[in-house]
């Protein structure tokens, strides 16, 4: 595809602006449609690109909704409220602008008869649940989320549920059962299952990428609900020690957004994937504790990780990406290594400010019984 006119919703955030910038250099009229969320963007729309369009607007509103999708050829719906914890005591607003706001966007593409060549839904990692496993006795498992029994007694890894013995965690795929233990991880499979219903109904071609976790540049370094990174960043760029529920041993994937911009690209511009939900992650797991002490290294900060113990309602143990559909399908092939990774948002975070506001959210999450 060339010369196409996209339209990005939440083109302002943080994979969106990555998205916008390529598109703009790869020739396309981008039209950024973005409400500048207060905890996500303290200092404006900064990473707007300047050849860019931008309408300042909520997805809750189907009017300023409707006149932003008039005339587009592409669609990346990225909007969306995120977090796990705080999504657990915010309910209304999670559901509001990301189911809500998903039936929006498809409600305003029907009143206005716009007719996009590919719509590319960002959908989560979290609707899993917990990742796929293995068991040596048993075989492959998808085990259900641990109970809260087990969770105070510090049982954090899963046993077999036929013979007991410990399971050994292993790449998720695409077919595996999903369990989501979040509101914010409801709402993007609803997201997902809409947007795939829609294109399947009206015929129009439709990719759910499901993103593993995502660091990087640009990244919002004063919200305590966004990645683990960024988190761990404005810790450590605070003189405090980054927080770890648990005991810091599970493992997740962490991928570069320049890889997820990457797959976006991709997905817009092949057919094989249509109709699709596809993972989009590195394939490496890590474990938090590593993330950490990396971060902490690249960033020449030594703060020792403080392990709590604590275990936070709506996490998962172990959930890495099996990228191999992508990589099939769409050609994906991630190209920033962590080491590599990390440096460059070392680099990026030595000019930036954080408010670390961790502890309130800590604070909130206690409150409501959703730590302990």
């Amino acid at each position: 595809m060339t010369g196409k006119t996209v339209l990005i919703t939440g083109g302002a955030g943080f994979v969106g602006s990555h998205t916008a910038g390529r598109l703009v250099a790869a020739g396309h009229k981008v039209r950024i449609f973005d409400s500048l969320s207060a905890q996500v963007h303290r200092s404006g729309p900064c990473h707007v690109p300047k050849d860019a369009e931008f309408t300042l607007g909520d997805v809750r509103n189907l009017e300023r909704l409707s006149a932003a999708v008039r005339g587009v050829d592409v669609i990346f719906h990225l909007a969306a409220a995120v977090g796990v914890g705080q999504s657990m005591y915010e309910i209304a607003d999670y559901t509001s602008t990301n189911n809500l706001g998903t039936a929006n966007l498809l409600q305003a593409i029907l009143d206005t008869r716009t007719t996009p060549e590919k719509i590319v839904v960002a959908s989560s990692m979290s609707i899993y649940g917990e990742g796929k496993y293995f068991c040596r006795d048993c075989g492959e498992l998808a085990p259900q989320p641990r109970s809260l029994e087990e969770l105070k007694r510090k049982r954090w890894e899963l046993a077999c549920p036929h013979c007991g013995e410990l399971l050994i965690p292993v790449p998720t795929r695409e077919d595996k059962p999903l369990a989501c233990t979040s509101i914010y991880a409801l709402s993007k499979r609803d997201q997902e299952d809409m947007a795939l219903l829609f294109g399947r109904t009206y015929q129009i071609p439709v990719v759910a990428l499901r993103y593993f976790n995502i660091y990087g540049t640009r990244q919002s370094l004063s919200n305590p609900y966004t990645g683990v990174a960024a988190i761990f960043a404005s810790r450590l760029m605070n003189g405090k020690a980054p927080v770890i529920f648990e005991d810091g041993e599970q493992m997740r994937d962490f991928v570069s957004v320049h890889d997820v911009v990457e797959a976006n690209l991709l997905a817009m511009e092949r057919s094989a994937a249509d109709d699709r939900a596809l993972n989009i992650g590195s394939g490496v797991p890590l474990t938090i504790r590593e993330i950490a002490d990396e971060l902490g290294r690249a960033l020449a900060i030594e703060l020792p990780a403080e392990i709590t113990g604590k275990y936070r309602a709506g996490d998962v143990r172990h959930c890495f990406a099996d990228i191999g559909a992508a990589r099939e399908l769409l050609g994906y092939r991630p190209a920033v290594t962590f080491p590599c990774g990390i440096r460059e948002l070392a680099g990026w975070l030595r000019s930036q400010s954080a408010q670390d506001d961790v502890d309130q959210a800590m604070e909130l999450l206690s409150v409501h019984g959703l730590v302990a």
